[in-house]
């Protein structure tokens, strides 16, 4: 992907290049401005809605305050002495052991200037890690401890932010724990995060939470026209597709989605599911596309696994008539989701779901990918012929 035109966001980290959210930013400018700035606060929202830039940005409103030039350049360069960062690492062709955030600093700082909306998968990919399930871990959290016992090298505030907070590990949240309940003075921590319900309680509940919403179409539109040589028509039909998700407007106007591949995978998933009931020769075909998934890497197939939970989401909503609520549009010649979604209704979509977050779960956990993914695929046979 050619990421020319999002240099301007390495000055991203402030307010006004943030896309949408106007109405979470002003609240953050106006209770920082007012001296209310809470110790622990936990950013929760979707996909490439902006909490890390907004994250950023607001590190970068307490720490420079207005017209404050040299600490401005140092928040472009994501190089300020009293701003933190712990995210999940694994270890690599050059971090081969005890991988903690401080050791990625420049792949970080790559990241954020090239991607400020991207994901944890597209952050794997940089590090080369794909094939590993990254985490925050016991050592991370040591030096997060050791960081923040020092005192503020400017003077003023210190500012943790860790992102992708749902993948500390339990022995990491403990560590962590007494420190974010009660930190040193002028210490803020500020945990970014897709899915809440993957944090421990006794940190949740330390932290003020705010929610973030997708980005509205309109702000997806106007920031594509804006930054790219696109016309309102194709930024429109992108925003669509992207459902407030402007890392996946940016792969789609790309061309550089991993959605075409997966969309690829799940049309052939679900022929040989069709003709499976009965036939042994497509009982064999649903074998060696499980083991063609299970040769990826393990965030491969969760992200493609939860490419499938939408895909039928999807389904469902065009059964059921609510085509204002679909945006999925399927590039691949004679599989129409309109002739596909009487297969998906309200006897069958419950078990779906739960057999696929059950893959992910246990994928996660590291099981056989292929004895997984075999299992699910006769269970979705079965299903997908269940009577409406």
């Amino acid at each position: 992907m050619n990421f020319s035109w999002y240099l301007d966001y390495i000055c991203l980290m402030d307010f006004s290049k943030i896309i949408g959210q106007e109405h979470l930013i002003s609240h953050l400018k106006t209770s920082a401005d007012n001296g209310r700035i809470p110790h622990a606060q936990l950013f929760v929202g979707p996909e490439g809605c902006g909490t890390l830039a907004t994250a950023i940005g607001y590190a970068r409103h307490i720490l420079c305050g207005v017209d404050n030039t040299a600490c401005n350049l140092k928040m472009d360069k994501l190089s300020h002495p009293d701003l933190h960062f712990a995210f999940p690492v694994a270890t690599n062709d050059k971090v081969k052991r005890h991988a903690v955030s401080n050791l990625f600093l420049e792949d970080w700082r790559t990241f954020v200037a090239e991607q400020p909306y991207g994901n944890l998968f597209d952050w794997y990919k940089l590090l080369g890690v794909e094939n590993k399930q990254g985490q925050i871990g016991v050592d991370e959290a040591l030096d997060v401890v050791k960081k923040l016992a020092l005192k503020s090298y400017e003077g003023g505030y210190k500012i943790m932010i860790i992102w992708m907070a749902e993948k500390m590990n339990t022995s990491a949240a403990n560590k962590l724990l007494k420190l974010i309940e009660e930190p040193p003075n002028k210490t803020v921590f500020l945990l970014v995060t897709e899915n809440e319900d993957q944090i421990i309680n006794t940190i949740k509940s330390r932290c003020q939470l705010l929610h973030f919403p997708g980005l509205s179409e309109d702000s997806i539109v106007k920031e594509l026209v804006a930054t790219n040589e696109v016309s309102l028509a194709e930024a429109t039909k992108i925003a669509h597709q992207a459902d407030g998700n402007y890392n996946k407007a940016v792969a789609l106007l790309s061309k550089d989605s991993e959605d075409l591949q997966f969309e690829e995978w799940f049309i052939t998933w679900v022929r040989a599911a069709f003709r499976a009931k009965g036939n042994k020769t497509a009982i064999n075909d649903l074998i060696a596309w499980s083991e063609t998934i299970a040769k990826t890497g393990r965030e491969t197939q969760k992200q493609f696994l939860n490419y499938c939970l939408n895909f039928f989401r999807q389904a469902l909503l065009q059964n059921y008539t609510a085509t204002d609520l679909v945006f999925l549009e399927i590039q691949t010649k004679g599989f129409s989701l309109e002739k596909f979604a009487p297969f998906v209704h309200g006897n069958n979509i419950l078990a779906i779901n739960t057999e696929l977050n059950d893959a992910i779960y246990h994928i996660e956990r590291n099981g056989n990918a292929k004895i997984i993914l075999t299992d699910l695929s006769i269970k979705l046979t079965r299903l997908l012929h269940a009577k409406k």
